[in-house]
């Protein structure tokens, strides 16, 4: 499969899966999630098909791991982002003393007022080194990197979460716990 496609199928596993998965005639279940049977069927239905093989290839080579197969392989979920009421079962983690974030310079402002704000999505996504906030940042041009004191906001009372790809989720960062803003 080449990378345009992978890119195509991985954009509608990921609407499907964490915003819209009503739209094709899912139902997210406790945790996330949904039969691959399930995913394969309606995907087909709606007019992009997708081969079991497809499916575990865009799962293994996702560069930011957003899907994950249960220990069976018979059942799929997006590891995070959702804006669908969705509980993943994480367990509260301590996270390690620095975190970062990668936004968009134009965001900057909200963020000095505000903090990092969780807006339509369940959590603040939060990397655990530079690069990985960098290449999430870039998505909307010349990221801006912001570290971010998890140490302290844990100590400050803040849950922490770690998905299954690595990404950190909390529910808000304030200003006084950012860096580099």
């Amino acid at each position: 499969m080449d990378s345009k496609q992978t890119t195509r199928l991985s954009k509608f596993l990921s609407l499907h899966l964490r915003h819209r998965p009503d739209a094709i005639g899912l139902t997210l279940q406790e945790g996330g999630w949904v039969s691959v049977a399930e995913l394969l069927a309606a995907c087909a239905a709606h007019g992009t098909p997708i081969s079991p093989t497809q499916l575990a290839e865009i799962v293994a080579n996702n560069d930011k791991k957003r899907f994950a197969f249960d220990a069976s392989g018979t059942q799929i979920r997006a590891q995070q982002g959702h804006s669908v009421e969705v509980n993943l079962q994480l367990t509260p983690a301590v996270p390690p003393p620095v975190l970062y974030h990668g936004t968009a310079p134009a965001a900057l402002p909200a963020i000095r007022r505000e903090g990092l704000q969780k807006m339509q999505r369940h959590h603040v996504h939060l990397s655990p080194d530079e690069e990985t906030a960098r290449r999430v940042g870039a998505r909307r041009g010349q990221p801006h990197i912001l570290t971010v004191d998890a140490a302290g906001l844990h100590a400050g009372g803040a849950l922490f979460y770690e998905s299954g790809n690595g990404v950190w989720l909390v529910d808000a960062v304030p200003p006084q716990y950012l860096g580099g803003l």
